[in-house]
């Protein structure tokens, strides 16, 4: 039968593409593709770093409970003339050199809960932060299946085109030999030639398309792409569009981030109040003081509270107090632009994958039907029943409904992931990839404290030195 001719060309045509690839060597499955894309990321190398500069925000914060020590060194050189009754009016010299060594040192003791809102407010931000890492995350995998059922469509596409020419190619040589015997007028030849030209129109503009997607491919995986195995199955997503916006609204790290963006400009109100109270410090000095032309040395030192408390600033604190309920206002307003948000994305993710599995259907019976008719138009012309208009016509509906079932296929796939995406899902560790997964709070424990000189404090440089960032 044609149509089993047809579909060993086609098969045959598209084993042909994948070996002529070139470093076609191995095959990639997806799941390789979301582990190249999570390893080779600079996106995330860059959030992560972003990250652990937000964790070094706590430390700064911390460091404010601990005492400031201070030391100074001065020497000084004084010189001068004078001339006086005791000299008989005449004018004498003077000089003379000391030196002052001095340690102080001030700890803040009370100030009515700046330095912990301070701190709590950098935690959060962390918190925030780490959400905003998971989000980057979710963005480069997304990006990754995309680049990958691109190639995957692009590549069977060119095999579909390609097909297509050498049909028509056969199409228009049984043209030319009818039409020498007489069976069929030069307009058929015509008709041939035109759509002969038109399928390597369009598969000259596959594998543009093909080349488009590989460039993409090594964007978002950071390696070219080699033969792909097409997904064995769709993943797991949630049953119903209730359940995936519920999962949206719960589970996505952008609401999350909104939620402790919210903390955050809570805690700061907290923090712009408190500028209203004094502070109570502890502050002590101790110094030596060497004269060099008497050789005489002093010492001394001074222990003392003070309190302090700014009585006027032009209405600065009260400026900042009503900033920062503004921007918690704000934040409180942005946690709802984003649940809604959340729950469109979701809802337009389950509309997309719903309408793509029925293209998918729609498009495999209408291969069966298409086969069916183009099998049948092609002995009916064989008889002289029907006009290679008619066969050509029966071609390119077939063709058609392949390149349907190619985009359906891979848009169902693109789909599901991105309805895994909207529902906060779309993650090396729900994936269960075989990566190495990042680690935010490796990094935090080590630096929250503050930590100088120290055993934490060496650890932290064998950390830096292990990420190659000192």
């Amino acid at each position: 039968m044609v149509g089993t001719a047809f579909k060993k060309k086609l098969a045959v045509g598209l084993a042909a593409l994948v070996l002529a690839t070139p470093g076609a060597t191995s095959a990639d499955t997806l799941a390789d593709a979301l582990v190249g894309a999570y390893n080779t990321s600079g996106l995330l190398e860059q959030n992560r770093a972003l990250l652990r500069a937000a964790d070094e925000d706590v430390a700064a914060a911390y460091s404010a409970l601990r005492p400031v020590v201070d030391w100074t060194a001065r020497i000084n050189r004084t010189f001068g003339n004078s001339a006086s009754a005791n000299s008989g009016f005449r004018t004498v010299g003077s000089s003379n050199t000391s030196a002052t060594y001095e340690l102080s040192i001030q700890l803040t003791l009370l100030d009515f809960g700046r330095t912990r809102l301070a701190i709590d407010s950098a935690k959060e931000s962390v918190l925030a932060a780490r959400e905003g890492l998971v989000t980057v995350e979710q963005n480069v995998l997304l990006r990754a299946v995309e680049g990958f059922m691109g190639v995957r469509s692009a590549t069977e596409t060119v095999a579909l085109r390609q097909n297509n020419v050498r049909l028509i190619t056969q199409e228009l040589r049984a043209a030319n030999d009818r039409f020498e015997v007489g069976e069929v007028t030069r307009t058929d030849v015509a008709l041939a030639e035109a759509q002969l030209a038109g399928a390597r129109s369009a598969l000259a503009s596959a594998q543009g398309t093909l080349a488009q997607a590989q460039e993409e491919y090594v964007a978002a995986v950071g390696r070219r792409p080699d033969a792909l195995v097409p997904p064995r199955a769709i993943p797991d997503i949630p049953a119903s569009l209730d359940r995936a916006k519920a999962l949206a609204v719960r589970n996505h790290p952008d609401m999350k981030k909104a939620q402790r963006e919210v903390t955050v400009a809570e805690l700061n109100i907290q923090r712009a109040k408190a500028e209203f109270n004094p502070t109570v410090t502890l502050n002590g000095s101790y110094g030596v003081t060497e004269n060099f032309q008497s050789e005489a040395q002093s010492y001394g030192g001074n222990v003392g509270v003070t309190a302090t408390s700014r009585l006027y600033q032009g209405g600065r604190r009260s400026a900042l107090l009503r900033q920062a309920q503004a921007r918690r206002d704000a934040a409180r307003s942005n946690l709802h632009v984003v649940q809604v948000g959340l729950q469109q994305a979701a809802g337009n993710a389950w509309a997309f994958l719903q309408s793509t599995r029925a293209a998918r259907d729609a498009s495999a019976r209408q291969i069966r039907a298409a086969t069916v008719a183009f099998n049948g138009v092609r002995e009916e012309a064989k008889l002289g029943a029907r006009t290679t208009l008619d066969v050509l016509n029966a071609e390119q509906d077939l063709l058609d409904a392949r390149a349907t079932l190619i985009t359906a296929t891979t848009d169902e796939y693109v789909a599901a992931y991105t309805l895994l995406y909207s529902a906060g899902l779309l993650t090396a560790e729900h994936l269960n990839l075989g990566v190495q997964q990042y680690d935010p709070s490796a990094y935090y424990n080590l630096v929250k404290d503050a930590p100088h000189v120290s055993q934490q404090g060496k650890k932290l440089d064998r950390v830096l030195k292990a990420l190659g960032k000192n």
